[in-house]
């Protein structure tokens, strides 16, 4: 979790995974770091407790939360494209964003919101051991936790995920796996949530969001303007059932990422280049 003077060594981080093409280096610092026992031992602890009255509750309080948070955190975002939203079926959906902030959730919650849809999220374990009221987000908002462990993804995860989508809902992963905090552009892209979309037969609603710094500065960090979002919503993508579950995953993953980088480039009005430059961090005041 990025905090005050934290935010200078995260850009140099970002920097140095950008220019070395590593999309999925872990950027952040002070982020709990546990084995892959523990990690399983948390999120079955997290399983076990939701059917009981206290977790059922602090859901209910949670989403209230979300809900308000959505409406004030990102109350100036503004969501664009949702007449690509017009032919899509009735039922679930995977939904993919790009992942740059601690709460970019909301903005994809606001597009959720706005089309009459409930929202699951899914998380890294080890977010469920977040400091303070993101770890109670984490644990009461509809998140689905995901361990890296083929034993945990081939039955709890897949179990959970295929009950949230049965409910109709729609569910959030991040490709881009790891947060990279204000990054502008589109990262390359995991194959998990295309796996997972053509595994359960369920649409992908691919999601662009821009990021626009504002005039004014942030009153905690003034090498820092305040910013905007910007929810693109981008043309639905399909399982192409004709082909095998691997070819089927790869070319969701690949039309995803085209997509993503033919709305950055429109809307930023560059060619997509990863060599880094400050322009990257959006309302960054500072130099490399």
């Amino acid at each position: 979790m990025i905090i005050g003077d934290n935010r200078e060594q995260v850009i140099k981080n970002i920097q140095t995974a950008a220019n070395k093409r590593d999309f999925t280096a872990k950027v952040e610092i002070g982020d709990p770091v546990m084995s892959l026992d523990e990690r399983l031992k948390l999120v079955n602890n997290f399983w076990q407790h939701q059917n009981t009255i206290y977790s059922k509750l602090n859901n209910g309080i949670g989403h209230l939360m979300l809900n308000v948070l959505a409406k004030t955190i990102t109350s100036t975002t503004k969501v664009v494209g949702t007449e690509n939203l017009r032919d899509l079926p009735r039922g679930g959906a995977i939904i993919t964003s790009n992942h740059f902030n601690q709460l970019d959730t909301l903005t994809i919650k606001t597009l959720a919101s706005k089309e009459h849809h409930k929202l699951s999220i899914v998380i890294e374990d080890t977010n469920l051991m977040l400091p303070g009221i993101l770890r109670y987000l984490m644990n009461y908002v509809g998140t689905i936790p995901l361990v890296n462990s083929p034993n945990y993804i081939g039955k709890d995860f897949i179990k959970h995920l295929h009950h949230a989508l049965d409910q109709d809902n729609w569910v959030l992963i991040y490709p881009e796996q790891e947060m990279w905090w204000n990054y502008r552009k589109p990262r390359k892209l995991q194959r998990g949530a295309y796996y997972f979309a053509a595994k359960q037969n369920v649409p992908v609603i691919s999601t662009f969001v821009e990021i626009q710094p504002l005039s004014k500065l942030e009153k905690k960090d003034p090498n820092f303007y305040q910013t905007k979002y910007i929810v693109h919503v981008l043309p639905v993508i399909y399982p192409d059932v004709k082909l095998s579950l691997q070819a089927r995953s790869e070319k969701m993953k690949q039309q995803d990422y085209q997509q993503k980088v033919a709305a950055y480039e429109k809307i930023y009005g560059k060619k997509l280049d990863y060599d880094f430059t400050a322009w990257d961090i959006a309302g960054w005041r500072g130099k490399l």
